[in-house]
C-alpha cells in the first residue's frame, strides 16, 4: 500500500461515496493507492485474507483515469419499513412523485440546510417490505433518509414505527433516461 508523504504519513485509500452512517450497503467502492503495480487477483486475495468474515471483496480492478467518485452518479436503495401499511406507502409515493419539489432540512456541519429531495429521485416504487428508490447523486447529495423525511412531509400518515433499514443495493453510473445503473468504468 502507498502512504502519503510528510510528518504523519497515512495510507492512500479513498472511499468513494460511502454509505451514510447507520445505512447498510451491498455496493461500496474504494480506491487504494499501491506502492507498485500488482496483479488485481493478488490484491483481492490479500484483502480477503485480512478482512473479517462477511465483509467480502467482490472484484478488484485497475482504476481507470479520473476520480472514481465522478463515475458514481446514482444509487439504488431498498428501504425496509415497519408500521407503514401498503396503502399509506402507495399514497405517500404517489403524492411525492406528483410534486415538482419537496424541501427537507438536515443538520450539516455548516448548520441547518434546506434542499429539494424530489429532484434527486429518478424512480420510487412500493415493495412488499417497504420501498425501492433510485437516486441521482448531486449537490447536495440526497440521502435515503432525506427521501423518507420528504415522504412524511407530503403524507403525514407515513410514519414508520421502527427505525427503517436502509440498504444500498447498487451504485454506479446512472442513465437518467432508463434509470439503469451501470458499473463504474464499464
Amino acid at each position: 500500500m502507498a502512504y502519503s508523504s510528510g510528518f504523519s504519513p497515512h495510507p492512500r485509500i479513498s472511499y468513494a461515496n460511502a454509505a451514510p452512517t447507520g445505512a447498510a450497503s451491498e455496493a461500496e467502492y474504494l480506491e487504494i493507492g499501491l506502492a507498485a503495480p500488482r496483479d488485481p487477483a493478488q490484491v483481492m486475495g490479500a484483502l480477503d485474507a485480512a478482512l473479517p468474515p462477511g465483509l467480502d471483496i467482490l472484484e478488484v480492478v485497475t482504476a481507470p483515469p479520473g476520480a472514481l467518485a465522478d463515475q458514481l452518479t446514482g444509487s439504488h436503495w431498498r428501504m425496509s419499513l415497519v408500521g407503514v401499511g401498503p396503502a399509506d406507502r402507495r399514497a405517500a409515493v404517489d403524492r411525492f412523485l406528483a410534486e415538482h419539489q419537496v424541501d427537507v432540512s438536515r443538520m450539516t456541519k455548516n448548520g441547518l440546510r434546506t434542499f429539494d429531495a424530489r429532484s434527486a429521485v429518478v424512480a420510487l416504487e412500493v415493495s412488499d417490505e417497504g420501498l425501492l428508490v433510485t437516486m441521482a447523486h448531486g449537490e447536495p447529495l440526497v440521502r435515503p433518509d432525506d427521501v423518507l423525511a420528504a415522504l412524511a412531509r407530503v403524507w403525514p400518515a407515513f410514519a414508520p414505527s421502527e427505525v427503517p433499514v436502509l440498504t444500498r443495493i447498487r451504485q454506479g453510473r446512472l442513465d437518467r433516461d432508463t434509470g439503469n445503473i451501470e458499473e463504474p468504468g464499464s
